[in-house]
């Protein structure tokens, strides 16, 4: 098992955008592709893309983003687009990307990690807190939870 950070491993920039567009086929093709290209370069730390890698294929995915189409600009980084193929779930390889995001938020400089989601239940296993709602763009509401470091 491997996690590849696509900053860090650019060969794999192709492959990721392919998978994140598949992954969340309801965002649109063109957002994961402009901003996985545009991390490889980016002058700070934010955003960064991640792959797990288990027998060379690609089983799950998960990004770190300063604001997740959401209206909290007060907080980030943002866990985003955490995806792991349903035949792989149940085995805590989710566990293993958000340990890894925690990780490298934490070697960043911030105190905590944030992520909007509408599931309950989920996350508050890993030791997210729920700390209330923020909206979307497209008349949406979520539920934010945080993490900290």
């Amino acid at each position: 098992m491997e996690i590849i950070s696509i900053r860090q491993k650019p060969e794999f920039l192709e492959s990721a955008i392919t998978y994140f567009q598949k992954s969340w086929p309801s965002v649109l093709p063109i957002i994961y592709e402009d901003c996985i290209k545009h991390c490889i370069n980016a002058r700070d730390f934010l955003p960064q893309w991640y792959l797990l890698i288990i027998d060379n294929d690609i089983i799950g995915c998960a990004g770190l983003i300063a604001n997740d189409f959401i209206s909290r600009g007060d907080l980030y980084p943002w866990l985003c687009a955490l995806y792991i193929e349903e035949q792989h779930r149940g085995n805590a390889y989710a566990k293993i990307l958000i340990d890894y995001a925690k990780k490298d938020t934490k070697s960043a400089g911030y105190e905590f990690l944030h992520l909007c989601t509408e599931h309950i239940g989920y996350y508050e296993k890993y030791g997210f807190e729920y700390i209330g709602n923020g909206y979307h763009p497209w008349d949406e509401e979520s539920r934010i939870y945080q993490i900290k470091l």
